[in-house]
């Protein structure tokens, strides 16, 4: 068997973290998925995993930027999971120099 039947879909956590990771090049990138502590909730349907998380992002490209520009850069860049049943992020974004790398 060849290696086309074995490539298996991407977690939405992976996925986000190859978009940041890739446009960000993050030194530091932490993706930690807390839906569990939203079940139940009135937004989350059908018990629907991988909805809620919390990124920690560490990156050069955000050296300039106002706390609000880096988060809509990290905002943009996950649109199509946004639009897709990633309901909420919480995100720390910060330069090498404020996280003393």
């Amino acid at each position: 068997m060849g290696s086309r039947g074995t490539s298996a879909v991407l977690s939405r956590a992976a996925r986000m973290r190859q978009k940041l990771q890739s446009a960000l090049e993050a030194s530091t990138l932490d993706i930690e998925d807390v839906s569990y502590q939203h079940a139940g909730h009135a937004a989350v349907k059908d018990n629907a995993n991988e909805t809620h998380f919390n990124i920690r992002v560490i990156s050069p490209k955000f050296e300039g930027q106002s706390l609000v520009k880096r988060h809509r850069m990290v905002y943009d860049l996950l649109t199509d999971e946004l639009n897709s049943g990633l309901h909420a992020i919480s995100i720390v974004a910060k330069t090498p120099k404020e996280s003393g790398s």
